[in-house]
């Protein structure tokens, strides 16, 4: 899907479309989970700190995630891709690989490239988003494919293309080349795929180990055997970093563990996940590994969360002599969290029994729950209908009146403590019959061959 979030967000709210969007966490540390095609023109992308987006794009429209919208969504997505063909293997809630020919939609290049086109036209209809697809005869050269695609586009690698495609680009387009991998490379003096295949396997080997070598040489030569795996249900999110040089400095480890935390949790978001376990792994410069967990009262993908988590935890942890690897990790997955349960009741009255409220012995007494005013979330007001909320401060709420099938709707100013506004549940996307409802302009203009 295509800048999945912020598609979702401005086909839902008319104000947004055409316009630069950007979501993601909104605090202090917050950080760019998803940025629209509007807002990359600034330089914002994906894992930014927010505070830098902020700089780069200041006129932007700031939301807060709404990931239950995004699942409904991506389950739509998901039912047309198993149309296809029963192996299916979600990468998260936007992303997936699918075996065209276990299912039978294909056999060769022109019955490929005509299911795809079919299938962007489809989630076109059924979402009003688009999506871009890859076609190649392995997966890592479809990952690459649909990336080359975006926005809104289909490529096909024909077979036998590989190798003078691959040549020249980064080696940090090869699967399981991360940061550490390619400052490696780089430092060998190789910086792309046709110079790993030059260097030898030997060399590799040498260089990142004979497991970790043999396996990046093959995908220098476009060798992917790894067959599309039927969804599974996922047992813990985790990320961790091997270090070329042991970390011996104390307050440099916690860095990183806060660093390794809040990857972790922007993985857990993007697959809709919660989890209740905090796991941290520390791996000592004599290769003993150690593993602390917390388990906390209920399921959370809040980061304060699990950096505070994760501290605790390495409280605990000698690391006098060096570290060479740390790993943060979540278990205990849920698709709700501990805060959900509680965001339930907003705008509810909760009845407090007298023991728990220091209340004469047989009364109740009733405690206004406090509302919070989420900045791109959705709210409904007895007179003025169905919006969103453009932003709250000072005992005020910003609210803006639209719904995904109304004209850019007005703005309205309420106290926070207002009686008529409510939190309210997104109301779905319903694209018209062309299927353009919620796309950009210069997308809805772009022909297509379904």
């Amino acid at each position: 899907m295509d800048a999945f979030f912020a598609s979702a967000e401005q086909a839902s709210k008319p104000s947004l479309r055409g316009k630069a969007v950007v979501v993601g966490g909104l605090g202090p540390r917050g950080v760019v989970a998803t940025a629209s095609y509007e807002a990359r023109v600034f330089g914002v992308h994906s894992a930014m700190p927010m505070a830098q987006a902020r700089r780069l794009a200041p006129n932007a429209a700031y939301l807060v995630p709404r990931f239950g919208f995004y699942r409904s969504i991506s389950e739509q997505v998901m039912a047309l891709l198993r149309a296809l063909s029963p192996l299916v293997e979600p990468l998260s809630l936007d992303e997936a690989f699918v075996d065209l020919e276990a299912g039978g939609a294909a056999w060769d290049e022109g019955s490929a490239r005509l299911t795809g086109e079919k299938l962007r036209a489809d989630i076109r209809a059924v979402t009003g988003l688009t999506g871009s697809v890859g076609l190649a005869a392995s997966k890592m050269l479809a990952k690459i494919a649909s990336e080359q695609a975006k926005p809104d586009g289909l490529v096909v690698i024909e077979p036998g293309t590989e190798r003078g495609l691959l040549g020249p680009m980064s080696v940090r387009i090869l699967p399981g080349v991360g940061p550490a991998t390619g400052d490696h490379l780089r430092r060998a003096g190789i910086h792309t795929v046709e110079e790993i295949v030059e260097a030898g396997e030997d060399e590799l080997v040498r260089l990142l180990g004979k497991a970790h070598g043999h396996g990046l040489y093959a995908m220098a030569l476009a060798h992917d055997e790894r067959p599309v795996v039927a969804e599974r249900e996922t047992k813990s999110v985790s990320v961790e970093d091997t270090y070329d040089v042991d970390i011996h400095d104390r307050l440099r480890v916690g860095m990183e563990v806060q660093r390794l935390a809040d990857r972790c949790v922007r993985r857990l978001r993007g697959a809709g996940l919660s989890g209740r376990t905090i796991v941290l792994k520390v791996r000592r410069y004599d290769f003993s590994t150690l593993t602390r967990s917390e388990t906390l009262r209920g399921p959370t993908d809040d980061p304060a969360v699990v950096r505070e988590a994760a501290a605790r935890l390495l409280e605990s942890v000698d690391t006098t002599g060096g570290v060479r690897l740390l790993g943060v990790g979540v278990s205990g997955l849920a698709d709700y969290t501990q805060e959900d349960l509680f965001a339930q009741a907003a705008g509810d009255l909760a009845e407090v029994p007298e023991e728990e409220s220091g209340e004469a012995a047989g009364e109740r007494v009733e405690v206004p729950v406090e509302r919070r005013w989420v900045t791109g979330h959705d709210v409904t007001h007895a007179e003025y209908g169905h919006g969103w909320v453009q932003g709250s401060g000072l005992g005020r709420v910003t609210v803006r009146f639209e719904t995904p099938d109304s004209e850019p709707g007005r703005v309205r100013t309420f106290r926070v403590e207002d009686p008529a506004l409510a939190v309210a549940e997104p109301l779905p996307v319903v694209p018209v019959v062309d299927g353009t409802s919620g796309l950009r302009p210069e997308v809805c203009s772009r022909p297509h061959n379904p």
